[in-house]
């Protein structure tokens, strides 16, 4: 009995697939769900998630939004979320210094803590490109 995971975004659906496994970043650590797991709804933080189908293991890079587990099902309503195979290593690195350049101009509040938030994006874009093309990071 597979598990029905949908992905979704403001922008776009992701991912809607039956899959053996997913593991995500959650407020309280990384959760792995099966199927016939018990209800559960949770906060997600930024980081790797990943699915498990027919052996095969996808990641995702997803930054914050929820989940919403069900026996059969997993619902997540993701602020952003990008396939590995998808993340462009030269634009992350770009991203990166950009967000580097920005912190440095140490302007308000506002403005240091988008850039953050934009730095940790590209970090971990960053990491999880590097990871799918066998570069230690």
């Amino acid at each position: 009995m597979p598990l029905h995971l949908e992905i979704v975004t403001a922008e776009r659906l992701v991912l809607s697939d039956d899959v053996d496994q997913v593991n995500a970043p959650t407020k309280d650590g990384r959760v792995g769900i099966l199927p016939r797991h018990m209800p559960l709804l949770t906060v997600l933080t930024e980081g790797e998630l990943s699915i498990i189908k027919g052996g095969q293991r996808t990641e995702f890079a997803v930054y914050g939004g929820f989940m919403e587990v069900l026996p059969d099902r997993v619902t997540i309503l993701a602020d952003a979320c990008d396939r590995s195979d998808e993340i462009d290593l030269e634009r992350a690195e770009e991203a990166r210094k950009r967000a580097e350049e920005r912190i440095a101009q140490r302007k308000s509040d506002q403005e240091m803590a988008l850039a953050e938030a934009d730095l940790r994006r590209a970090l971990l874009q960053i990491k999880m490109a590097k990871a799918r093309r066998g570069i230690q990071a």
